[in-house]
């Protein structure tokens, strides 16, 4: 990457230098190309920092438990096309992985798995509201859909009401946090979702583990032991 850099920043200085000769003006000044080249080496490395990010949050496998008085809502979503309609699943859990609250519930019928997701969070942070949660990291698996709910931009597209949506549930929190994770740090949300297959209206548990999701909550025990 360093000599990546370095390429792009000599690129500049002579790109300058021939400009100047080619349209007849004057040479500048060596000391000023290599201020203005420093000053533009710095902003490609801080755009670079920037668009890291999603990168790093995807880097995460494993779940990982919040800070201290704050929560963790992770969510997820299945598609049952035999069925004709979608599964959701959500859970909450304190910074020693203990679960506060989780859903499995049946949604509607869906185009593909991008609106099912993004059915799912808003479902989620409803559902973790309804619950009394405030202070939210929230977590899902869905690169687009992610990056949609934390874009300042308006999106036209036809998912654009439900990103809105959410992202006016998430303002209303007194502290909150969106990031996208793999499915490895995902899978207890994962497992409600494919559980909703099997109920006929929403069920809830409160401060305690949900059967569907044993085995995934064991394994993040295990990861942070």
């Amino acid at each position: 990457r360093e000599e990546f850099e370095l390429f792009l920043t000599l690129s500049w200085v002579i790109w300058n230098q021939r400009n100047a000769v080619i349209h007849g003006g004057k040479i500048k000044d060596p000391g000023q190309l290599c201020k203005r080249a420093e000053v533009y080496l710095l902003e490609y490395r801080q755009a670079q920092d920037q668009l890291s990010i999603p990168s790093r949050q995807q880097s995460v496998t494993q779940w990982q438990p919040p800070p201290i008085d704050r929560y963790k809502l992770n969510f997820d979503a299945a598609i049952f096309t035999e069925l004709g309609c979608s599964g959701f699943g959500a859970i909450v859990r304190n910074e020693r992985g203990e679960v506060m609250a989780a859903l499995s519930v049946k949604g509607p019928l869906v185009w593909n798995s991008e609106e099912a997701e993004a059915l799912a969070c808003r479902r989620a942070v409803e559902f973790a509201i309804d619950a009394g949660f405030a202070e939210l990291m929230i977590e899902g698996d869905n690169v687009n859909v992610m990056k949609a709910v934390c874009s300042n931009s308006m999106d036209k597209s036809r998912l654009g009401h439900v990103f809105q949506d959410i992202q006016c549930l998430v303002h209303g929190l007194r502290w909150s946090s969106v990031s996208c994770v793999k499915r490895g740090a995902n899978g207890a949300a994962h497992s409600l979702a494919r559980f909703a297959r099997y109920v006929s209206e929403e069920t809830i548990w409160l401060e305690e583990c949900p059967p569907p999701a044993s085995d995934a909550l064991y394994q993040d025990l295990l990861s942070l032991n």
